[in-house]
């Protein structure tokens, strides 16, 4: 099949008479109460108006253009019209235009789109743009980099009600000359759920057959169909009309297919989407959070069959022992179920999830850590049970993987009927028994592979892909350095990371360290707002001998630092949680520190770094120890 992209299309104009939302501009003759940013390059409107820009005439490689403070408590659709331009030599460091949204409260700028395609015509982007309770800022960032003829304008913002896809753009007509040749109109990929109908007036003519066809197509891919002409000829303007549903980001696909090589023509207009079904009915709400469970209050909506054996026990390890606390905080609950409990080997215990509803596309996730086993593989295994058929199917099941470490998996599914995912523990002989563990059961619609496409919370850092905005004063081997698995000494560090298990983290290597040095790691600048912000992160102590990792809060100007957390000595074997609450009104920036202890085996490690606007909803109630050591020693509570 040759996919054909010769579709005439024909945008509507921005001048329309639609309802404009505040922060909408043509730049004639104003800006519209758009700013630059004093501290970088400045925005220039054009002298005969029509547009703003910013090039290298400047001395400087970045540019941010500030909106007036808007609020919108429904859900709106962003068109910009702009264009880049650079020369050739920019390749490996391209000229990039950012759209940001600053929400009032928050330290950092969420980036919603991102565009380094230079073109010598003016280009459409539309973006959704949820509904806030707050203020927000639109941040328009341009990053010329070295480029020394590169420049971006900006013809019109315009923000209007209602989602994107029921403005965009109409197809006039569509001629082929080839036999077997498709055209595809593709819409905006989706940001936000979306259901309801989406309608639309189109023409057919004909003098053989025509498949005409309208698809969504997810981030994987994957095609479904929701509506498909009947072959009728129609020269006057039919209305179609389909129901809509988007729980995740999809793009809307207008196919047209022809089956002879004398082809014929297809036009589309008016294209509209409205909240509520064609049929007036309203659809099936599913909150992925009622399949979801961090198991620290409950077992939430997941129950067991006890038939098999004792099966899953909710349990809580004390802090400071010598064992893996829960993958949530570190001294929290989890679900742990041993397998030499079983009078004979086989199935231990089944734990099932609650009902989800069929034909949706499901993110499983969860962590899981194995100990006291020879061979781990098949020790643990997740199914699908179709409840209208009384069918189950393994969809996944452990391989080898490290052990006493709290590793994640990650699985896509969708079954055409409503289903529930149980969990299987399995013991292969007497022999070889030993302990499984699960905790943070989390389900999202869509594909796994779908959250690694959008952007990453600007606020948080895993430590994945680098080492996001953290700086250092120096590097070198005693300067915190980024790893995964196992430290090289042993009886200190972790065993993996805790984002996923298998993934990398930050920490300082004792052995290459001086008594007392330290190792400093600099966030970037965060501004400063009114009240309260919450800092998380996750740090490891583990090793006799271990010292001090303190966080201090640096605010721009002032030599003084300010400490906001400590911990000294050995803490425990597993990741824990740090929670900080703290507050600063002007620019400031956010110390790690770590210092080493009297010993080679004082490694210390961080991960999963997120800040957050707001105090911090849950604050830790621990019982610290200078010492490393509880005299609760491996005491599990159930």
């Amino acid at each position: 099949m040759i996919l054909l992209c010769i579709l005439i299309l024909q945008v509507l104009p921005f001048t329309g008479a639609a309802l404009l939302f505040a922060g909408s501009c043509a730049f004639e003759d104003s800006s519209c109460g758009y700013e630059s940013d004093e501290t970088f390059l400045p925005w220039t409107l054009n002298e005969a108006g029509h547009y703003i820009s910013v090039d290298t005439s400047s001395q400087g490689e970045r540019a941010v253009l500030l909106s007036p403070e808007l609020q919108t408590e429904e859900w709106s659709c962003i068109r910009l019209i702009y264009q880049i331009a650079t020369s050739l030599e920019s390749l490996s460091d391209p000229t990039r235009l950012n759209l940001y949204v600053r929400q009032e409260g928050e330290s950092f700028d969420c980036l919603l789109w991102s565009a380094k395609e230079p073109s010598d015509s003016w280009l459409i982007a539309s973006l959704d743009l949820t509904n806030r309770t707050k203020k927000y800022k639109i941040v328009l960032e341009g990053i010329l980099g070295q480029d020394k003829f590169a420049s971006i304008a900006i013809f019109e913002i315009k923000i209007t009600p209602g989602y994107c896809i029921g403005h965009y753009m109409y197809v006039d007509s569509v001629y082929v000359k080839h036999f077997q040749e498709v055209a595809q109109l593709i819409s905006p990929r989706t940001s936000i759920p979306m259901s309801g109908c989406l309608s639309f007036y189109y023409q057919l003519k004909q003098e053989s057959g025509i498949v005409f066809t309208l698809y969504i197509r997810d981030t994987s891919g994957f095609y479904e169909e929701i509506w498909k002409t009947d072959g009728t000829v129609n020269e006057e303007w039919s209305l179609a009309e389909a129901d809509f549903d988007s729980p995740y980001p999809v793009e809307v696909i207008f196919e047209v297919a022809f089956n002879s090589p004398k082809g014929g023509y297809v036009a589309l207009d008016d294209l509209s989407f409205s909240p509520v079904y064609c049929s007036n009915q309203t659809g099936l709400s599913f909150n992925p959070a009622e399949a979801s469970c961090n198991f620290e209050e409950d077992l939430c909506n997941f129950y067991q069959d006890r038939k098999d054996g004792p099966g899953w026990s909710r349990v809580k390890v004390k802090p400071n022992v010598y064992r893996t606390g829960d993958h949530t905080t570190g001294f929290g609950y989890y679900l742990l179920v041993n397998t030499k409990f079983t009078s004979q080997p086989g199935y231990i215990g089944r734990l099932y999830g609650p009902s989800l509803p069929g034909n949706l596309q499901y993110c499983l996730r969860f962590y899981y850590s194995l100990y006291g086993f020879f061979k781990m593989s098949g020790t643990l295994a997740v199914y699908i049970f179709e409840e209208n058929h009384v069918v189950q199917e393994k969809i996944w099941s452990v391989l080898e993987s490290p052990r006493g470490v709290w590793t994640q998996a990650e699985i896509t599914f969708q079954k055409p009927m409503p289903c529930k995912v149980v969990f299987v523990s399995w013991c292969k002989s007497f022999w070889d028994c030993g302990h499984v563990a699960l905790d943070d059961i989390s389900v999202s619609l869509g594909s796994c592979q779908a959250a690694e496409t959008l952007p990453a919370y600007p606020g948080e850092c895993t430590f994945e892909k680098g080492e996001c905005a953290f700086t250092q004063e120096r590097r070198n081997r005693s300067s915190w350095h980024r790893r995964r698995g196992q430290t090289p000494t042993s009886y200190t560090g972790p065993k993996g990371d805790h984002t996923t298990g298998v993934g990398y983290y930050m920490y300082i290597e004792a052995s290459n360290m001086m008594y007392g040095q330290k190792a400093r790691l600099t966030s970037r600048s965060l501004r400063g707002i009114s009240g309260k912000q919450c800092l998380t992160f996750f740090y490891n102590m583990f090793g006799a001998g271990t010292g001090i990792l303190n966080v201090y809060m640096k605010k721009e100007g002032d030599s003084e630092e300010t400490l906001l957390w400590r911990r000294r000595g050995e803490q425990s074997i597993t990741w824990l949680r740090g929670l900080i609450e703290y507050g600063c009104d002007t620019y400031h920036q956010i110390v790690f520190e770590a210092i080493r202890g009297v010993s080679i085996r004082s490694d210390i490690a961080i991960d999963d770094i997120v800040f957050q606007a707001g105090p911090c909803i849950e604050m830790e109630d621990m019982i610290l120890h200078s010492s490393g050591y509880s005299e609760d020693l491996n005491e599990i509570e159930y």
